[in-house]
């Protein structure tokens, strides 16, 4: 029995999930593929990514891939309403309402993995974490899964560096044909779509403080500079804070960022990261927001323990009034912006990230009994295939090495 907010809202998600559906050609592809060779047969699978339309359309390639598939969402804000009962419309098992509490998250994830499934395909790593503090019972037939998310592939490698992590686990997040585009491209255009949208304000002209710069902070920085902002940016890598310099931006500790910021966005998959220093220094008026994993990037604990009130005055906006007068203001409760407050990555860049996860599926299928407990890289061949699927859907292509440019690059040649 699934649990959503209202079936009757399937239609509205059906056009959602008909409109991605038109613009995601690999997809399109491997559904095709799929229909036609069954590999995931038999396979159940428990799914914890944002549930929105994306999502909803990889749920479907992997059922007609064959597969027993379970739905729930990775954040409680991401979820949206009308494209879970498209889900449950069409015969799935969703188990997901937006704007959930934590124990209602917390029971969804639980009841899709009762499931007792073959694979799980996670975004930040929460199902990895029940299964292994106090579901396990729910892991007995599990032979793997993939991990989405930088901070989900962060979690996994923790544990396996601990020596408690008991099962296979695929990092999409780190090929290729995932990170270079979908963290770059996909985050640098949803956050400020989100961002944009919520509060209705001109980003060019002001400074914006970005806070990480791995390869979603790079995109996230990218986009704000074409929009016209004058970007800086706050690292903890010296490696990472030199690049910044040269592709343009300003670099400083975020205590003196945080002084001049007129908006701050977080991309770290660290705890904390807008302080209490930060927040004391903040000028009246900054715009505070968040686009790692999770809700711990902003110090939320803090500014509810100094503010004098809060209130709530626009949608996804909430006004922290402090004690000296000024107003700090927090976009979607401090969880991902581009989520909680919009649609996500574009349909285009998803296709990508989501072609690389159904082929991770397939791979596990067949070779699951081969893989060891631990965090694999996705092989070399299907990280290229999604690439090369990629350029053909856009029209491109590339050169070949002859055989004698190979041998030359073997150090056979002359």
């Amino acid at each position: 029995m699934s649990v959503i907010r209202d079936e009757s809202l399937f239609q509205s998600g059906e056009k959602k999930i008909q409109w991605v559906k038109a613009h995601m050609p690999l997809l399109n592809r491997i559904e095709e593929r799929f229909i036609a060779e069954k590999p995931l047969a038999g396979v159940r699978m428990a799914i914890s990514i944002h549930l929105e339309a994306k999502t909803a359309y990889m749920a479907h390639v992997l059922r007609a891939g064959g597969a027993d598939v379970r739905v729930t969402g990775c954040n409680p804000l991401s979820t949206q309403d009308d494209v879970a009962a498209s889900l449950v419309h069409d015969g799935f098992e969703v188990f997901a309402v937006h704007g959930a509490s934590a124990d209602e998250y917390t029971e969804h994830l639980k009841m899709t993995l009762a499931a007792h499934p073959h694979q799980i395909i996670d975004d930040g790593g929460d199902l990895i974490a029940l299964l292994h503090d106090g579901m396990r019972q729910y892991g007995d037939c599990l032979w793997g899964g993939a991990e989405e998310t930088t901070t989900g592939v962060m979690r996994l490698r923790a544990r396996e560096k601990a020596g408690k992590l008991d099962y296979p686990m695929i990092a999409v997040n780190d090929a290729m044909s995932k990170y270079l585009f979908d963290n770059r491209y996909g985050t640098g255009q949803s956050v400020w779509d989100g961002i944009m949208r919520t509060t209705n304000l001109l980003v060019a002209g002001k400074n914006v403080v970005v806070a990480g710069y791995g390869w979603c902070g790079r995109g996230i920085s990218m986009r704000a500079k074409a929009l016209g902002a004058h970007v800086i940016v706050c690292e903890i890598s010296p490696f990472k804070a030199i690049e910044a310099v040269m592709d343009g931006y300003k670099v400083m500790p975020m205590q003196q960022a945080a002084r001049i910021a007129d908006i701050v966005v977080t991309a770290t998959g660290c705890s904390n990261v807008v302080n209490e220093a930060a927040i004391d220094c903040m000028k009246d008026g900054a715009i505070l927001c968040n686009a790692g994993h999770f809700d711990v990037e902003v110090n939320k604990k803090y500014l509810g323990q100094v503010c004098r009130s809060v209130e709530n005055v626009r949608n996804n906006i909430d006004c922290y009034q402090m004690e000296d007068g000024r107003k700090l203001y927090l976009l979607a409760e401090g969880r991902l912006v581009n989520l909680a407050a919009g649609d996500g990555h574009p349909a285009e860049i998803m296709d990508t990230s989501f072609a690389t996860q159904l082929l991770c599926a397939e791979y596990i299928a067949k070779h699951h009994g081969e893989m060891k407990n631990g965090v694999y890289c996705v092989p070399e061949s299907l990280d290229r295939e999604v690439a090369l699927m990629k350029l053909e859907s856009m029209g491109y292509s590339i050169d070949k090495l002859t055989e004698e440019q190979k041998a030359y690059l073997e150090g056979d040649g002359t």
